[in-house]
């Protein structure tokens, strides 16, 4: 396959186009891995949906972090399905191992499409509580896929690849995850235009799940005519492969160690980029600068389609000066630049609200006793405190503000410039009261807001960005938003484009599969997945829109430091040297 000559003891590759061969592992591979990502973000791209039809019985202050935590479920998962499916796919071997994760991935999503909302469970049957389960149910089939998934798409690829273009084919692996984001994003925008706001709303998102169908028997007739891994194929007829995966990759500190700098020097830090990058970016638009789903969608998929090619770029040269100086430099500038860039999306794209945040002091006075922090998991928590109250009236209106402690049994107030309002304890209400206090405590903050400058939810905005159609993007507010996202996503290609060659590298043959999908898989699913419900919390507990993006700051900066010193950056490396021995 490959045009390798020796030079100086080193395998060095002449440049030459990639075979027919190479380029059907390739396509074949990615075509499955862009559906495979498709279904698992289809989620992700209709969470504000998603929550109102599935999480309806929640408060609504607690509803998007409780429609990103069931997003993050499937994130959860994804390194015990790498750790079953590696070890599957180092035992019996590649192709059938991804080949199962896709009909796993494939039904899971169809019948999200086929589930019946909270609402109707509930009126029908009594049996609301049902729904959410179901669903969450569902998001753990996926990450499990997906756990398996990626790490034999890379494997793949990567023993097709001859020695010094690894980077450069396994990049096209990198793409499937923005492409599958991308494809969701437009088969989302394309039923939504068609069926109208209405009807997308009370049924249409359920069509791009059913649609998942007919990308999963594509799918599954692809990979049923790709081969088996030859050098996967060549040690198991030899009888070298590993009979104990799990232990091998883990249970020795000669593979083990490697797995541990991997997570914590690259993936880490690698998984906040992305996460930040698409989703929580994604996620800042619609529920902290309240821009409609249409027009932050389109922003996003703009950005994603000017960007993508930055993964084949740096995979690519990542060829020629190593992977660490590339994903480095992107936490480097994802470290420098996260904070000005968002304020620049806020000013962009809801002026008016960017200048209240910025002049308008907002503060609840409370006894911080009775301040939660309004992160709940199983939804079961009440938030009834006056704190609490006054803190989710604001979070839902993306105020800025900050809390002052008050003496202990203080009833909260919020203070808007010169207006003070006093909340309520919900769980000291009966009656007429508990209608009507409610009722004239928030008209009364909403107003004070709107007095101090705050746009209000419902009311329109002249200032805000808003797109009638696809191509409505060639205006200076507009189009600055696509450039910064578009930045951002570049920052996504740099961590990522090299990332999938540098833990190949890391691992032999006989445990790769295993060996470097565990650490991708606790980077992305639990650094990366928990990224937007971890930001949100924060934001929601300090009072600070930018408070959030602290988290993949905080973790990228760590693994800029610990990969710098103890990462090794293999790019030169015959991978399959160890194989004769």
């Amino acid at each position: 396959m490959s045009t390798d000559v020796v030079m100086g003891g080193e395998a060095v590759v002449r440049n030459r186009p990639m075979t027919r061969e190479e380029k059907k592992v390739i396509l074949a591979s990615s075509a499955g891995t862009v559906f495979e990502w498709y279904d698992f973000y289809l989620y992700g791209s209709l969470a504000a949906v998603i929550g109102a039809q599935f999480f309806s019985s929640f408060p609504e202050a607690t509803r998007n972090v409780f429609a990103l935590l069931a997003f993050a479920a499937g994130f959860l998962v994804r390194p015990f399905g790498a750790v079953f499916f590696g070890r599957l796919g180092d035992l019996v071997g590649r192709k059938y191992t991804f080949l199962l994760t896709i009909l796993i991935m494939g039904f899971s999503t169809f019948v999200v499409g086929l589930l019946p909302t909270y609402t109707w469970l509930e009126q029908n049957y009594a049996l609301g509580w049902l729904a959410p389960t179901i669903l969450i149910v569902l998001r753990l089939l996926q990450g499990l896929a997906l756990g398996g998934e990626y790490g034999g798409a890379v494997v793949y690829v990567a023993e097709h690849a001859p020695q010094g273009r690894r980077g450069y084919f396994t990049s096209w692996i990198q793409t499937t995850a923005t492409l599958g984001l991308l494809l969701s994003l437009m088969v989302i925008l394309s039923v939504r235009t068609y069926l109208g706001e209405k009807e997308f709303a009370e049924w249409g998102w359920r069509v791009p799940f059913l649609l998942s169908i007919i990308l999963l028997a594509i799918s599954v007739w692809i990979r049923m005519q790709m081969e088996e891994s030859p050098v996967f194929k060549k040690i198991k007829d030899e009888g070298k492969q590993s009979k104990a995966p799990i232990s091998e990759a883990f249970g020795q500190w000669r593979n083990a160690k490697f797995a541990v700098v991997a997570l914590l020097g690259l993936v880490a830090g690698q998984a906040v980029v992305w996460y930040t990058g698409q989703f929580y970016a994604l996620f800042f638009l619609q529920n902290i600068l309240r821009v409609d789903m249409f027009t932050a969608n389109v922003l996003i998929a703009w950005s994603l389609i000017l960007g993508t090619v930055g993964f084949v770029i740096f995979g690519s040269l990542s060829d020629r000066i190593g992977r660490k100086p590339i994903i480095l430099t992107g936490f480097v500038l994802a470290i420098a630049t996260y904070f000005p860039v968002f304020q620049f999306i806020s000013a962009t794209a809801n002026p008016q609200l960017d200048r209240a945040q910025r002049q308008t002091k907002v503060v609840v006075i409370a006894d911080k006793d009775e301040c939660s922090f309004q992160f709940n998991p199983t939804g079961t928590s009440k938030f009834t405190s006056s704190c609490d109250i006054a803190k989710a009236l604001l979070a839902r209106n993306s105020v800025n503000y900050t809390v002052q402690d008050a003496p202990d049994g203080t009833v909260a107030s919020v203070v808007v410039g010169d207006k003070t309002v006093q909340a309520y304890n919900a769980g000291k209400l009966s009656g007429d009261a508990a209608k009507t206090v409610p009722a004239t405590f928030t008209k009364q903050v909403t107003d004070a807001l709107a007095a101090g400058g705050y746009p209000m939810a419902g009311q329109a905005n002249p200032e805000i960005v808003k797109l009638a159609h696809f191509f409505d993007i060639f205006r200076w507010q507009s189009l600055s938003l696509v450039l910064v996202l578009t930045y951002l996503v570049i920052l996504v290609t740099m961590v990522y484009g090299p990332i999938a060659a540098a833990l190949v590298e890391l691992f032999p043959t006989r445990i790769r599969y295993t060996g470097m999908s565990l650490p991708y898989h606790i980077g992305n699913g639990w650094f990366g997945g928990l990224m937007p419900a971890t930001a949100f919390a924060m934001i929601a507990q300090t009072g600070d829109p930018y408070f959030g993006l602290w988290y993949p700051i905080v973790i990228a900066a760590g693994c800029l430091v610990i990969g710098l010193f103890f990462v090794p950056d293999n790019y030169k490396r015959d991978i399959f040297a160890e194989d004769s021995k």
